[in-house]
């Protein structure tokens, strides 16, 4: 993790600019791991997040609104008991150790000025957010910690607060290269041995670094000249526009540049592209936990409904055997008059619709008359049972389709917006009554979901010459855009026999050409599973040719007086 002591003093320095002499009006917590101070400084309204998340802890402005909770828990009132009104003296940190110390000016129930702190200890999974008083003793904190409980100190209330152990070295304690020289002069990589030597100095930075002045992991003289002179700069210009957040491939670092920038007035560029960075890095994996969550759940369905399949597929195997005990029956009932009973376990009758013999399997424990009704039995048995899996299969096969087609808008959504729109769709189907969509707390805990299409929804649109084609995402939008949107002479679009999007060609009533058709089939083809194929026939029809007929799936029409183009998908 790259939030390290260096873009902590990075990040604070830019905090105690814009926030000193601001004011606390409210206090949130939306999630176990954050707490968001709302502060009125300088006349602008900020945001200032405390994350102690383990694989995001920070602490940074913001401007992402979160999701906070109906009542609020009871770190959070806690806080507001004590800090709202309050004022921010002063905003600091010692050294490059990830802990924030906020300087907070408040009035007691008698209406006199106190002072309190509030500590954002930044230390993976140690990260704690603490509320002292002037005398440095524990008001509360985040999270609890006791010696009893194999932790190092005790973060507790009542308790007196103390600063954690760090057994490594303050860089700023190091006067002289040589100092530096003779703490890694021995050791292997630079990338490994600067982070274990030193404070708040991670290997991205150091990676970063080697980059940026071009030299070597190895710890050779030169290298670790350049490499002390460029900690020095970096540091010594903390405070400067010549220090900068940079992001790479995976990671983000503090870079030194000898260009000083324009510095703007309160500038907080670190704590925004903080912001942004954990802000995408949290919704491409609360995108892709909830991706996969809903696939889960489908996935277990559709592997129910094979099975299902294959049972049904089994019993009309069996019921292929109905024609042959009708035959039993009709056999026995001819040769009746031959026998008042049966002497063994099978009978040799000829088969007079093509006069060969035949073996029939009888009871011999019971009358002719008995084995004939018992055979007339099992036939017409199975003539219903076949009506009704034959029913059954066409239904199930129905409902494969579908789920095939909820893989594929899984698939092709972007954002949680679109899956959220896909779990609706899901949680309204009775195929998932029985799975327990209400209760999973690992897909419902995200936004709440209207049962209805998002007022809000705007299709994909295209602009093709004079017109316009419209695309839907999911089973739910291309219901609306087919049966509700379109107008009757609007032109419909959909890969032949493929699952994908409903396409709409708004007409107004005008004649496209062959090329605007052939246009709007190559991007129907592209919103389609055989977005990578080529040669991918499209049906096109008018949308008064297009029905959905009543009670079916979602997503699911039927069309007539359609012509099919064969292309390749282009966006």
């Amino acid at each position: 993790m790259a939030f390290d002591g260096i873009i902590t003093k990075k990040i604070v320095s830019e905090l105690s600019t814009a926030l000193t002499g601001g004011k606390i009006n409210k206090i949130y917590e939306p999630n176990k791991n954050e707490v968001v101070l709302g502060i009125y400084s300088k006349g602008i309204n900020y945001a200032l997040n405390l994350s102690i998340a383990s694989d995001s802890y920070r602490i940074n402005l913001t401007t992402h609104q979160k999701q906070n909770p109906l009542n609020a828990p009871g770190f959070c009132m806690l806080l507001r008991k004590h800090l709202i009104g309050s004022k921010i003296n002063k905003i600091y940190s010692l050294g490059l150790e990830r802990i924030i110390y906020i300087e907070l000016e408040c009035y007691n129930e008698l209406n006199d000025i106190i002072n309190k702190k509030l500590i954002i200890e930044l230390m993976g999974k140690h990260s704690n957010i603490i509320l002292v008083n002037e005398n440095n003793v524990i008001i509360d904190s985040l999270r609890h910690l006791s010696t009893d409980e194999n932790s190092t100190r005790d973060i507790l209330p009542a308790r007196l607060y103390e600063v954690p152990a760090n057994d490594k070295i303050e860089f700023t304690s190091i006067k002289t290269f040589d100092e530096f020289y003779q703490k890694l002069k021995d050791k292997n990589d630079l990338d490994q041995s600067i982070p274990s030597a030193f404070i708040g100095l991670s290997k991205a930075y150091v990676q970063f670094a080697e980059k940026i002045c071009n030299i070597s992991n190895e710890p050779t003289t030169s290298n670790l000249k350049t490499m002390y002179k460029y900690i020095s700069d970096t540091l010594n210009n903390i405070d400067t526009q010549k220090t900068s957040i940079q992001q790479n491939e995976k990671d983000y670092s503090i870079v030194f540049s000898e260009n000083d920038k324009q510095q703007s007035e309160n500038s907080v560029d670190s704590n925004f592209f903080i912001d942004d960075y954990y802000f995408e890095k949290e919704n491409n994996a609360l995108y892709t936990s909830y991706k996969n969550n809903i696939l889960k759940l489908v996935l277990s369905t559709l592997s129910k409904i094979k099975k299902k399949l294959y049972n049904i597929n089994n019993k009309i195997e069996d019921c292929k055997n109905m024609d042959t005990y009708k035959l039993y029956g009709e056999l026995i009932t001819a040769n009746m008059y031959n026998y008042k009973e049966f002497g063994t376990d099978t009978i040799t009758l000829i088969n007079y619709y093509n006069n060969e013999q035949i073996q029939v399997p009888v009871d011999k424990n019971k009358t002719p008359s008995y084995n004939a009704k018992n055979y007339y039995k099992k036939y017409n048995k199975l003539k219903n049972a076949l009506s009704i899996v034959n029913e059954q299969k066409k239904e199930t096969i129905s409902e494969l389709d579908y789920l095939e087609s909820i893989i594929y808008e899984i698939d092709a959504a972007k954002n949680i917006t679109d899956l959220d729109e896909i779990y609706s769709e899901l949680s309204e189907n009775p195929l998932f009554e029985h799975t327990h969509m209400k209760s999973n707390a690992k897909i419902t805990k995200q936004k709440p979901r209207n049962k209805k299409l998002n007022k809000e929804f705007i299709p994909i649109e295209y602009k093709i010459e004079n017109y316009t084609l419209l695309v839907g995402k999911n089973n739910i939008q291309n219901d609306y855009l087919t049966t509700k949107l379109a107008r009757a002479n609007d032109i419909w679009f959909h890969t032949k026999d493929i699952h994908g999007s409903h396409a709409i060609l708004i007409t107004k009533g005008e004649t496209p050409s062959m090329d605007i058709l052939i246009r709007c089939a190559q991007i129907a083809a592209y919103y389609s599973k055989a977005r990578m194929s080529s040669n991918v026939p499209v049906d096109y029809a008018l949308v008064k040719y297009v029905k959905k007929p009543s009670g079916s799936k979602p997503g699911f029409v039927i069309y007539t007086h359609n012509k099919t183009i064969n292309v390749t998908p282009k966006n």
